[in-house]
């Protein structure tokens, strides 16, 4: 499913990410970790071609990023769902539009957009709150609409940067059973965290980013 291929990526002379070559088979959920500054969210802009490597290839499903023509980085963002920290949410519309926009942006039928919102905000427990706006809710709340968001094209892969760190920690164990539930359903999730707890006994891969470089754990 996605398959790092000898990856490097330098900003001016500092090392990102040295060599990098793993394999994410279709449908795992693997968390990346590691300290401040290790290359965490480089490592997932990479896969939806906000960055790009400086040496090696990626590939998602079918597609060869290296050799992905600027006409098909669209396809390929349709494949991927993203999650933020921040959550990147528009304060002037409501949860419903919020969840919606990115199936108006590919100019889905109306029919079909309530069909999908309304799915995706049930699978996050939020159908009640599909009129309010995001400074109404909790941080919790505002993190389960960006989930909404990024699961309601049915992407192949989801990716999480940080998805919790601006969460107490009871909503962040909530937040990371939601993406255990959407992980048995099909999807293929990587999360970027340097949350340590959040790993406490997790059965998941473990993958650790540090001074360039990448090694594989198990939970702590």
């Amino acid at each position: 499913m996605i398959t790092f291929q000898s990856v490097s990526k330098y900003y001016e002379y500092h090392t990102v990410l040295r060599n990098i070559t793993l394999t994410v088979p279709k449908g795992e959920m693997a968390f990346v970790t590691g300290p401040s500054g290790a290359g965490k969210s480089t490592f997932l802009k990479l896969m939806y071609l906000a960055e790009t490597p400086d040496e090696g290839d990626i590939s998602i499903d079918t597609l060869h990023l290296a050799s992905l023509k600027p006409s098909q980085v669209p396809l390929l963002r349709r494949r991927i769902g993203v999650v933020f920290q921040d959550f990147k949410l528009i304060n002037n519309l409501t949860v419903f539009d919020n969840v919606a926009l990115a199936l108006r942006i590919r100019k889905v039928a109306e029919r079909e957009i309530r069909s999908h919102v309304s799915e995706a905000l049930k699978k996050v427990n939020l159908r009640n709150l599909a009129d309010s706006y995001p400074k109404s809710l909790s941080g919790g709340e505002q993190q389960r609409v960006s989930i909404a968001r990024a699961i309601v094209a049915d992407p192949l892969v989801l990716l999480a940067d940080e998805p919790t760190g601006n969460l107490d920690p009871s909503t962040a164990l909530d937040i990371l059973k939601l993406f255990r539930d959407i992980n048995i359903q099909g999807t293929t999730i990587l999360i970027a965290t340097h949350n340590r707890e959040l790993l406490r006994g997790t059965d998941k891969r473990v993958l650790k980013l540090d001074g360039g470089g990448l090694s594989e754990e198990r939970g702590i």
